[in-house]
């Protein structure tokens, strides 16, 4: 059966160095000694990475153990740059999509490409966007659950949801910057509790600002199956029923409704999360993904859906069937019977 992970970040094995280019230790730099490869960022160390996070072989290779043929692969969401200028964002965008696009191009029955943009500068990440599916081929753009100051019910970013509904791109909301950062450092919390709270930001900024309403052909997933969204649909849906004047003020659709809208991967570490997940939205709203090659992801690919013991077509729905129909790409895209190109 094929399989398709959603949810797989990459990474090039070199960058522009943006920070001696613009005198800014914000930008994330990557450097490599002893055979070991480091992030650096504002100026100190930020993330360890191995090999598995940008050689396109040894990830084709480590997936192939579980019977994974497909990555769907996105930036890591810290190279997002959003407090930057928007044309010095734009220069970083760019290599990053090039060097995704030439990914899927030498192995195209194993990749797909979501793409990055500058969100911060609309104008200029509208343009990326069309240049990421109409140039590269890429099949949509990775954003994140906020940007700056604004939420993705921000009317200035609008145009580019708009944009992405025209152009019928897949949009990847991918948690970061995370809120609590300051305020609750220790243990990892920012991760464990701030990063599902950031999906629930996004989902109900969404569904409650109408963004989803106005514009019904978007196809928007929520990476780590939708964070806290879910979970707390229940006190959402209670908010908007018993306090209309505070929650219902851009759009009068019951929030619980967008369940069936979104789509969401099974990132959840939980085999009766992921059950819950199934219920709320559906099997067809769901697909694998596994936030490869992270610690946070999950180890063993497809594990959290093949245990759940599910039917072939329930099975096959969550494993490619979703996520094709999320890509706008037919199955014939990951025939594996082509050859790869050499």
């Amino acid at each position: 059966m094929l399989k398709i992970d959603t949810h797989a970040h990459i990474l090039p094995r070199d960058w522009p160095n943006l920070t001696a280019k613009y005198g800014n230790d914000r930008f994330p730099v990557m450097t490599h000694s002893d055979g070991r490869h480091r992030i650096y960022k504002d100026g100190k160390f930020f993330r360890e990475v191995w090999d598995s996070a940008f050689d396109p072989q040894t990830r084709i290779d480590d997936y192939a153990r579980f019977g994974v043929d497909v990555q769907v692969i996105s930036t890591v969401p810290v190279l997002f740059s959003y407090w930057a200028p928007g044309y010095q964002a734009l220069e970083l965008h760019r290599h990053l999509n090039d060097h995704m696009a030439q990914i899927c191009q030498d192995f195209p029955r194993h990749y797909a490409g979501i793409g990055t943009v500058p969100l911060q500068a609309p104008e200029l990440a509208v343009r990326e966007l069309e240049r990421c599916i109409d140039e590269l081929g890429l099949s949509g753009v990775q954003i994140g659950s906020h940007c700056n100051a604004w939420n993705l019910d921000a009317p200035e970013l609008f145009p580019f949801f708009e944009a992405a509904a025209d152009l019928g791109a897949a949009i990847l909301v991918h948690p970061w910057d995370m809120m609590g950062t300051d305020s609750m450092p220790k243990y990892w919390m920012p991760w464990l509790v701030g990063m599902p709270a950031e999906q629930s930001r996004a989902g109900c900024c969404l569904a409650f600002g109408g963004v989803l309403e106005r514009l019904p052909k978007l196809r928007v997933m929520l990476a780590h199956g939708g964070g806290s969204f879910p979970w707390s649909i229940g006190r959402i849906e209670h908010g908007f029923r018993m306090r209309p004047d505070l929650v219902a003020t851009d759009n009068p659709r019951n929030p619980r409704e967008y369940l069936k809208r979104l789509y969401f991967d099974s990132c959840v570490h939980d085999e009766r999360a992921l059950r819950y997940l199934l219920d709320v939205t559906g099997v067809d709203r769901v697909m694998l993904g596994t936030d490869y090659p992270f610690p946070l992801g999950e180890q063993e690919p497809g594990s959290g859906i093949e245990a759940l013991g599910l039917d072939d077509a329930d099975r096959a729905r969550l494993f490619h069937g979703t996520a094709l129909e999320w890509l706008g790409l037919p199955l014939q895209r990951f025939n594996q019977g082509t050859p790869e190109r050499p």
